[in-house]
């Protein structure tokens, strides 16, 4: 095998491979193997016809698609471990000969990895995240612990309130006459829900059971119903069920209940831990979301709309591999949505030149910090892909190849690229923004300096 590489404009290439004649005869013999048998021809039986029988039938080029086909992967990726410039996208391939008895030629334009002109990445200033824990977020926290152990409880003895639980029958009038899709029977409605068009459900807050209610509304500009649009509407509505929730006291017997704990003091210590070290994280998350996104914006980098692409892709492809660990496929999906294929390639796009240009500058503060990945490092990270896969770090590094080993070691060293510079940012209070005033009043300061 042969190849040439030609560089074009916007970091795009184009690798032209050439594999030797014999062995695009030996992909053509695999195609004539392969479907001899399904080929007829008066005088010979399935799958003992001669290969030139059929080519003098059909004419040569008969088996010449598969042979590419067979051709193309393995000389594709030889070229690219061959190929001394950094490759990022998916090939655009075009066969340029195929023709028994001399080489086979093809094309592959891809992307190159761009070139990044690293701005600033030490002591960046970002804005400090709060980690404080107050009573109050505590307080919710419980609460909303209660809310999930609460029990429903039927109601009688009193009217509606706002976060009941109802059951109710309704028929809508319009102008005194009764309009389609607009009557329920043992409807339940949560009021406060919000479920009902603006109006009705604080309405029936104060409605007693198994009265009638009359309930007065207007249909907003933009409802779905062409019909019903800005119509005022009369409905008639009868409560049939009221129900609450009952949340338990809040005690020791309750902390007990539901935490490994005695007391609610215990418990309550417990829960402002649990949210400290959520906090911690969500902290630590967004100060390096901020620390690289402050090092991008001073970077310069031109990323090849294939490599764009290939991210795009790539995200929508890992997307169908969780839906269908879900028990779903992405045309299901699509079916519920309304997207298709390109619509969700477009939604990801922004997150997919996120997650290019982050890499590309983590890549280049790790080259310009000259980051080494020792064996230490790729033990440890062996290790724990073995805890994951529930396998020794062995046999884990057994079933990698060569490309994979180096894609773990440019991981680490993109790992401790994030380490760094987030150590060596900086930390304070944002910035006030400044009106359209406030700054059309800096520069005429400047202009009289």
């Amino acid at each position: 095998m042969s190849l040439q590489l030609e560089k074009l404009e916007n970091n795009m290439a184009k690798l032209t491979i050439e594999v030797p004649a014999e062995e695009l005869e030996s992909a053509i013999e695999k195609a004539y193997q392969k479907n001899k048998s399904k080929i007829s021809v008066p005088g010979f039986r399935k799958g003992k016809v001669p290969r030139k029988m059929i080519e003098q039938m059909y004419g040569k080029e008969v088996f010449y698609e598969d042979a590419a086909n067979y051709l193309i992967p393995d000389a594709y990726e030889n070229a690219v471990k061959e190929c001394e410039e950094e490759i990022v996208s998916s090939p655009k391939i075009e066969v340029t000969q195929i023709e028994a008895g001399k080489p086979f030629v093809f094309t592959a334009e891809v992307a190159l990895k761009p070139e990044v002109k690293l701005g600033k990445y030490k002591g960046v200033k970002v804005e400090k995240v709060e980690t404080e824990v107050t009573e109050e977020e505590v307080n919710a926290a419980i609460d909303k612990e209660r809310e999930s152990n609460a029990r429903t409880i039927s109601v009688e003895d009193r009217a509606v309130k706002d976060g009941d639980m109802t059951v109710i029958d309704f028929e809508g009038f319009v102008d005194g006459v009764a309009f389609e899709g607009g009557k329920g029977e043992n409807y339940p409605l949560t009021i406060g829900s919000g479920a009902f068009i603006p109006g009705f459900e604080e309405q029936l807050v104060g409605a007693e059971l198994n009265k009638e209610t009359e309930v007065n509304v207007t249909f907003p500009e933009d409802y779905h119903a062409e019909d019903l649009k800005g119509k005022a509407a009369v409905f008639k509505c009868t409560v049939k069920e009221i129900k609450e929730k009952e949340l338990p006291e809040l005690d020791d017997e309750f902390a007990s209940e539901v935490s490994e704990f005695d007391t609610l003091a215990e418990y309550k210590e417990d829960m402002k831990k649990k949210l400290a070290e959520k906090k911690e994280a969500e902290a630590k998350s967004k100060k390096e979301d901020a620390v690289i996104e402050a090092i991008i914006e001073d970077s310069e980098m031109d990323i090849p709309e294939a490599m764009l692409e290939t991210q795009q892709r790539q995200m929508v492809d890992d997307f169908a591999q969780r839906l269908q660990m879900q028990g779903l496929s992405l045309e299901q999906y699509f079916q519920f949505t309304g997207l298709n294929v390109q619509m969700m390639l477009e939604q990801v796009k922004p997150q997919a030149e996120k997650r290019i240009k982050s890499r590309l500058v983590l890549e280049a503060v790790a080259e310009a910090e000259k980051f080494e990945i020792t064996e230490e490092d790729l033990e440890k990270e062996f290790a724990r892909m073995g805890d994951i896969y529930q396998m020794d770090a062995e046999k884990v590094k057994e079933l990698l190849d060569e490309y994979q080993t180096e894609q773990i070691k440019k991981d680490l060293a993109i790992q401790k690229a994030v380490e760094f510079v987030v150590e060596n940012a900086k930390e304070g209070k944002a910035a006030a923004k400044k009106t359209t005033k406030a700054k059309k009043a800096d520069k005429e300061e400047k202009v009289e300096e």
